[in-house]
């Protein structure tokens, strides 16, 4: 196990953790715990490829574009479901994972739940704004476990690419198996339990 930091932290902060191996996910969660209680304001941990990873909030724009999800998704959630951009880990044990989607929507009543991990079965969808320090992890890692964990779907916007992907129809053991992508800037279907059009016109910066 390792902590990796992304962006070197502001002195005199440090990241505690076990000088021991690490035997299992659930102590490594208990890792992440440690780690994110002991880190400044702007900064967020995750649990990707069997390391606690830390990295830098995004940039201005990406709030930007969170809030313009909030708003075109929030009518066609499912019942008992909400759109958040709120920092908050999902855990997924079976892949031994804990991420922390840009945007989501989750089941409400989910979120009662003691500790900072949510349960990642909740979820009816996630969504991903790359950075240069992140795409490869949202392009790859996070598109397989979402798809084999079931997430109904993935929305990754990847601003280097100038992209919008909608991956839906996931499959425990092929990830999604369906997918739509626009160009940044124009509308993508967003399929169920949505149904509905996300417009990327004003995210373009």
């Amino acid at each position: 196990m390792a902590v990796m930091v992304e962006t070197p932290l502001p002195q005199p902060q440090e990241i505690s953790h076990p000088q021991e191996p690490v035997g299992g996910f659930e102590e490594l969660c208990q890792v992440l715990e440690q780690v994110d209680a002991g880190l400044p304001d702007g900064y967020r941990t995750e649990i990707i490829g069997g390391n606690v990873v830390v990295s830098p909030w995004s940039q201005c724009t990406y709030d930007y574009i969170l809030e313009s999800v909030i708003e075109q998704l929030g009518p066609h959630v499912p019942d008992g479901h909400r759109v958040r951009g709120f920092p908050r880990l999902f855990k997924f044990p079976s892949h031994d994972q804990s991420y922390g989607p840009d945007f989501y929507a989750v089941e409400w009543a989910a979120l009662k739940v003691k500790g900072i991990h949510a349960p990642g079965d909740a979820l009816s969808l996630v969504g991903e704004v790359t950075s240069r320090s992140t795409a490869d992890a949202d392009r790859e890692a996070k598109l397989e476990v979402y798809g084999k964990a079931g997430v109904p779907v993935y929305v990754l916007v990847d601003m280097l690419a100038e992209s919008v992907t909608a991956y839906s129809d996931p499959s425990p053991d092929r990830g999604y198996r369906a997918h739509q992508q626009v160009k940044l800037g124009d509308v993508v279907q967003i399929p169920a339990p949505f149904d509905c059009k996300l417009d990327t016109s004003a995210w373009e910066v």
